[in-house]
């Protein structure tokens, strides 16, 4: 069975394509348009359909829409209800219109095969069904807003999904995040890992107050009574000083959300019994909270989604639609479910663009000896992450030994200075540096204490309350970057370097070779490691 996932009602559009239950290409419209997150500086923006991304999926599978036996859209307007905002109608008209507006943008696609699935119950298969767990265990979904609900608590058996406990709107953990991100200045829908940054810099002074506003129930739901944020923290403009009130307010948000999704989480642990839990949702992407629920929480597991935000919910409503079709998923091998560019395509850009480039012998020993020598490299190599973490295939990598680096690295890609830059480690050498959150952690989703004997040896990725949100590589599934790796310890005796985005801010993340070219001419960056060529100032 083909199935095509999409996402276009909120923000984050992607499409993803499942083949006989496995996962075949998935990939963010962002990528293709180079407008973030999707939106358009019009009205409405968030609502644009991922047709570039669709039709990429399909390519990369040599399928026409001609080919596919069912589109899964990955919001059903029949859950909806009445809204005194304009624009919540107006997003169910659209979705409800959203089978034609596919077929425009998909010649041949059958507007008849288009099936909806509720929002959560996207999240909840992107990472119950795409687990490496074989379709048993207990699911927890969180964000902003599906149809009519912000949370879905259920459990996998059989792939198979039973629901347990769902929370109406308007109570929303995701919700009350995005409005502390607006009132803290910065982007609503966007910039929320931004205030989990800053919560590290102060204490929960208002947390007692929190426990009075934001409730765990005893049904697996929670209450949320709305803040008054001004009498807390005078609001912030974008631009205009941080304080320590402002931090001080990110701390007691941040700490009782972690709170009340471990209260959901035991809840969840006493109705199902499953030793093994996963995540999806936004706030999955909370990757302080996420290490508390593996920390002090009843699973033994706990794996979250690296394309957690409504970007997986592509992937997981094509999932769900397959497995109610009797075809089981095969577990996410990896998040490189993007493009790539053989070698031949990639020299015809740089001959293109009239670039000066070199091809060394091995390009994993170029780059280790010029981290060795404090450079700053972008590193563009293989399929391209699903996902917004970037992990090993589009990045920014830098030597982590000197600390004046984490402020360099923020500077080339425009960043606020509070923000940390993490750590990408060997998998075989991780527990020697960290502890705490889970070992192995590919997709840079929990952080983890730094050894105190290492704190001072890799100090550009400890964040300032002594964490690092630390990614593991495997030689076993990233042959090249593990490479680089063993190649920078052997010249440093350091087993890590810095990894981050490879993009500056408010640009989508770097995917084309194009886009490559674009972000090393206008950043101060030493060298672009792009396929098996080597571009240098």
């Amino acid at each position: 069975m083909r199935v095509l996932g999409i996402n276009a009602v909120f923000h984050d559009p992607a499409a993803a394509l499942v083949v006989d239950g496995r996962i075949v290409a998935a990939a963010e419209e962002e990528r293709f348009s180079r407008r973030k997150h999707g939106k358009r500086p019009v009205p409405f923006s968030a609502w644009e359909q991922p047709e570039q991304a669709a039709r990429w999926c399909l390519e990369h599978a040599g399928l026409t829409p001609a080919d596919l036996d069912a589109v899964a859209y990955s919001y059903d307007p029949d859950l909806t209800e009445p809204s005194d905002v304009p624009w919540e109608d107006l997003r169910t008209e659209y979705a409800r219109r959203a089978p034609l507006f596919l077929a425009t943008a998909l010649p041949g696609l059958d507007p008849a095969i288009v099936r909806f699935v509720p929002h959560h119950v996207a999240h909840a298969g992107s990472a119950g069904l795409a687990a490496p767990f074989g379709g048993d265990c207990a699911v927890l979904v969180s964000d902003g807003r599906g149809e009519c609900g912000s949370h879905l608590a259920g459990s996998y058996r059989d792939h198979r999904l039973t629901t347990l406990a769902a929370q109406h709107l308007p109570h929303s953990l995701g919700l009350l995040y995005e409005d502390l991100t607006q009132h803290l200045g910065f982007l609503r829908s966007s910039d929320e890992y931004k205030v989990m940054a800053l919560a590290s810099y102060a204490e929960p002074r208002h947390l007692d107050l929190m426990r009075e506003l934001i409730r765990a129930e005893d049904d697996g739901g929670f209450s949320v009574t709305p803040v008054d944020w001004d009498t807390l923290a005078k609001r912030r403009e974008s631009g205009e000083e941080m304080t320590r009130e402002h931090a001080e307010l990110a701390a007691s948000v941040q700490v009782r959300v972690e709170e009340v999704l471990l209260d959901l989480v035991r809840w969840l642990h006493e109705r199902t019994g499953q030793r093994r839990l996963t995540m999806a949702g936004g706030v999955a992407l909370n990757c302080v909270a996420n290490t508390r629920i593996f920390a002090e929480g009843p699973f033994d597991e706990v794996w979250v989604q690296p394309a957690a935000g409504d970007a997986g919910t592509a992937l997981g409503a094509a999932l769900h639609v397959a497995a109610t079709e009797g075809e089981p998923a095969a577990a996410m091998s990896g998040a490189d479910l993007g493009r790539d560019w053989t070698d031949d395509e990639i020299e015809a850009v740089l001959r293109t663009a009239k670039v000066r480039y070199t091809r060394p012998d091995d390009i994993a020993e170029e780059v280790a000896a010029a981290l060795a020598d404090n450079q700053v490299v972008a590193w563009f190599q293989g399929r391209s992450e699903y996902g917004p973490r970037a992990l090993g295939r589009r990045s920014l990598l830098a030597n982590p030994c000197h600390q004046e680096n984490l402020t360099r690295i923020n500077d080339v890609k425009g960043r606020e200075q509070f923000r940390p830059v993490a750590p990408m480690v060997l998998a075989d050498r991780a527990a020697e540096l960290f502890e705490r959150g889970p070992i192995p952690s590919p997709y840079m989703l929990f952080v983890h204490d730094v050894r105190p004997e290492w704190r001072d040896r890799i100090p550009a990725v400890v964040h300032v309350d002594g964490t690092a949100r630390a990614q593991t590589v495997s030689a076993d599934s990233e042959p090249l970057m593990a490479r680089v790796l063993r190649g920078f310890e052997r010249r440093t005796g350091v087993p890590v370097v810095v990894n981050t985005s490879l993009n500056t801010a408010g640009r989508p993340m770097v995917d084309d070779p194009r886009d490559a070219l674009e972000c090393f001419g206008s950043a101060p960056v030493d060298l672009l490691a792009i396929g098996g060529f080597a571009v240098r100032r």
